[in-house]
């Protein structure tokens, strides 16, 4: 298995149903660290960014 290879399955698996609830979680867990963490002064551009991020990650 090359390299390629791999990239395609981790693609695949991020890509999947429980990918996307992995991700999701994962999304909204560091989003609520780091609100957490700035005292939710930052509150809006965090969501923003985790949106962001959460439309590249998971389910096309």
């Amino acid at each position: 298995m090359g390299l390629g290879d791999f990239a395609d399955k981790a693609k695949d698996a991020v890509n999947s149903d429980k990918g996307e609830e992995v991700s999701d979680n994962a999304f909204d867990k560091g989003s609520d660290k780091l609100n957490d963490a700035t005292g939710g002064k930052f509150e809006d551009q965090i969501d923003k960014g985790k949106d962001a991020a959460d439309d590249h990650v998971g389910n096309e």
